[in-house]
């Protein structure tokens, strides 16, 4: 987990804080929030025209081979290795690239993509949505779990 410091200091507040706050003005440390998230998918900040959310992929996980029709994406890697894939349809993914640490990965609206653990540990990415593409608050324990806002 993360902690929020306090106004002008270098001291944490007590406990972790992940909250998505948004549209509320934000200002957070997004690596050291990407590397110690532990959820599949966690809502960081939901705004009216984007969204950021964190990911830990497991080793031999995916994202999942999905196209978001209307949202452009951003996906910044922060640790470990994987194979991103796209393409103009999910079968026919002719663009691969390997990718690590602090390779960011561009996918424009109406693509397939897809992004796969290669490594030996979790993939730590965060994604930007825009517009936003998951619910407010979301958190996904696992890849399984619904994609809805926490309790």
């Amino acid at each position: 987990m993360f902690y929020r410091r306090c106004q002008c200091s270098s001291q944490p507040m007590c406990g972790p804080v992940i909250e998505d706050v948004g549209p509320q003005p934000y200002v957070v440390n997004i690596e050291r929030a990407t590397v110690q998230n532990g959820n599949y998918r966690t809502v960081l900040w939901t705004g009216e025209h984007l969204q950021a959310t964190l990911m830990s992929i497991p080793v031999g996980g995916d994202i999942g081979l999905e196209i978001h029709p209307d949202t452009d994406q951003f996906i910044r890697i922060e640790q470990g290795v994987g194979t991103v894939k796209m393409g103009n349809t999910q079968d026919n993914l002719t663009f691969t690239k390997c990718v690590s640490s602090g390779d960011a990965i561009f996918v424009p609206a109406g693509t397939w993509h897809n992004v796969v653990n290669a490594g030996n540990r979790p993939l730590k990415v965060y994604a930007i949505y825009a517009p936003p593409h998951h619910p407010h608050g979301a958190v996904q324990k696992v890849k399984s779990d619904p994609d809805t806002a926490k309790a």
